[in-house]
C-alpha cells in the first residue's frame, strides 16, 4: 500500500465502498500502488497495468492494454469509439464486484501476462482518421494551412481530427476548425 494512495482513497466521496473493494482485490496480485493523474495505478516492473478511476455513473478499472486481452467473459468496454488500447470493466454495486472477483483477479494477471510478452497494441495512423469536412474544405482554401497541419507530429493531428470530430453540429464543428487555424499554422498542437 503507498500512503499518496491511502489519502485518496480516504478523500473519496463517491464509489467509495466499491473503490476500496476494487483497491482490495488488486493487490492481491503481483503489483506495486502507486497514484498517476490522480487515481490509484497498480504497475508490474514499472509497467502501468491497471487504474482505479471513478465517474458519475460507474467506478472502473482500467486496463492500459485492455484490447490485447482475452476477454471470455465480453466484459471489458471500450470507453469510447476513438479508444484505441485501454478497456475498462464498470462496476456500480460492492455486490458486482464481489461477485467478479476471482474474474477481476484473472483479469489483472492477463494484463500482466500482456506485459510478460511484450504485447503492443497498433494504433491507427493519423490517416486513418476520418477528416471532417469542414476541416477538408479550409485545407483545400488555404494551402498553407494544409502544409502546416500536414508538418505537425501525427499525435498532434489526431487530437485535432478527434477534436473537430467530436462536435456533432457543423456550426460548432466550423467553430473548431476555425479557432485551431492559428495553432495549427504556429505548429502547435491542440494542448500546447
Amino acid at each position: 500500500m503507498n500512503l499518496k494512495v491511502d489519502a485518496y482513497f480516504s478523500k473519496a466521496k463517491k464509489w467509495k465502498e466499491e473503490i476500496e473493494q476494487l483497491r482490495s482485490i488488486v493487490l492481491e496480485c503481483p503489483v506495486t500502488e502507486e497514484l498517476k493523474w490522480g487515481n490509484p495505478c497498480y504497475t508490474y516492473e514499472d509497467i502501468n497495468i491497471v487504474l482505479i478511476h471513478v465517474f458519475k455513473e460507474y467506478a472502473a478499472l482500467l486496463f492500459f492494454k485492455g484490447a490485447l486481452m482475452k476477454d471470455p467473459k465480453g466484459l471489458l468496454i471500450q470507453q469510447t469509439e476513438n479508444t484505441q488500447a485501454a478497456r475498462q470493466l464498470r462496476f456500480t454495486t460492492v455486490s458486482e464486484i464481489s461477485k467478479l472477483k476471482t474474474t477481476i483477479k484473472t483479469y489483472v494477471k492477463e494484463a500482466i501476462a500482456v506485459e510478460k510478452a511484450g504485447l503492443k497494441v497498433e494504433f491507427k495512423t493519423a490517416a486513418e482518421f476520418a477528416v471532417p469536412e469542414e476541416f477538408q474544405i479550409k485545407l483545400k482554401q488555404e494551402p498553407a494551412l494544409k502544409k502546416a497541419f500536414e508538418a505537425l507530429t501525427p499525435g498532434r493531428q489526431k487530437a485535432y481530427l478527434l477534436h473537430f470530430s467530436a462536435a456533432k453540429q457543423v456550426k460548432t464543428r466550423e467553430s473548431r476548425v476555425e479557432k485551431a487555424i492559428p495553432q495549427i499554422l504556429d505548429g502547435k498542437g491542440l494542448d500546447d
